[in-house]
């Protein structure tokens, strides 16, 4: 994601009144994000303007998205941003490091008391607090899926970052609902574009008839370069996010991202108008969207059951 291209998406939402005296000087929002972390930017133009922050206008973002996160955490300490939002689990951490003052809101995708970023869920302490999204606990339900829309492959390719903090705790629980529905997995492990085309390489040689990618923020970024995969390798996978079904994958099941971040935007408004992080509790993201590609079931010859169809949230032709 590109600093120009955040500033004018958000740049270029809905008009909200101004806060009140424009004399003031607007408080500057620091970003931390990983690198190529594109999926959300519509996504936070949306989020922010629904709580009256348009950039320029009453607020000034400074998104810093880079491999290099601990010297960007830095740069933003030293700017002395009034808050810092940091996307994933390893922002927040690298944000968490870098200052003990600085009010800092994340969105991740764990435990955040595990992660050492609060005290407690209820009462944070110290400086940050923010949104835990549902992940680990929906990976069960989404390989669920993926066996019903294709019933007769055996054994599911699983894709993992292998480099995830929460990749061990995400396979016991997939190989228990694999032992439940009497599926066998296979393991293929990727955490750059390279290790992707031999997770696929490996997938067509051993001729596996079904993917499903665990969530990542890895993964996440790249959509849409998974979704070409599978459908060059005529592959029907599933993933966590809705990005991936809209770049023609076959499902996605997983958090709402919109949800999660409309969340994040109503703490910040909270933190800017006087509130503390200390005293606002982690919220716990469990809304899950589930979404259906048909035009790319037609392609693959999957055909998806009434009953799928009918609890969809959004079904894509």
């Amino acid at each position: 994601m590109r600093r120009r291209e955040f500033i004018a998406l958000v740049g270029g939402a809905a008009t909200w009144p101004l806060l009140a005296s424009a004399q003031r000087a607007m408080p500057t929002i620091g970003f931390l994000s990983n690198a190529g972390d594109e999926a959300s930017l519509p996504t936070w133009r949306q989020a922010l303007s629904e709580v009256g922050y348009v950039d320029g206008q009453n607020v000034t973002i400074d998104y810093r998205d880079d491999q290099v996160l601990a010297v960007r955490a830095a740069e933003l300490v030293d700017r002395n941003v009034a808050i810092i939002i940091a996307f994933g689990n390893v922002a927040a951490r690298v944000a968490k490091a870098a200052t003990a003052t600085t009010p800092i809101l994340f969105l991740i995708g764990g435990d955040p008391v595990k992660l050492g970023l609060v005290s407690s869920l209820n009462k944070p302490g110290g400086n940050a607090t923010g949104v835990s999204v549902l992940t680990t606990a929906s990976e069960a339900k989404r390989l669920e899926l993926l066996s019903e829309l294709v019933p007769q492959a055996d054994p599911i390719a699983l894709l993992v970052n292998p480099n995830s903090a929460t990749t061990e705790l995400k396979l016991k629980e997939l190989e228990a609902a694999a032992s439940s529905l009497k599926r066998q997995l296979r393991i293929l492990r990727a955490s750059n574009g390279r290790e992707l085309d031999t997770a696929f390489a490996t997938i067509t040689q051993d001729k596996l008839r079904a993917l499903d990618i665990a969530s990542d923020n890895f993964f996440r970024s790249q959509c849409q370069r998974l979704a070409f995969l599978t459908a060059r390798h005529a592959l029907p996978a599933i993933a966590a996010y809705r990005e991936f079904a809209t770049d023609g994958g076959l499902a996605s099941y997983g958090a709402s991202l919109m949800d999660a971040t409309r969340q994040v935007a109503g703490y910040m408004a909270r933190i800017l108008k006087g509130e503390k992080p200390a005293d606002l509790p982690v919220v716990q993201s469990t809304k899950l969207e589930f979404r259906i590609n048909m035009n790319t079931a037609k392609a693959l010859g999957v055909t998806c059951p009434p009953g799928l169809l009918a609890i969809a949230d959004e079904v894509i032709e």
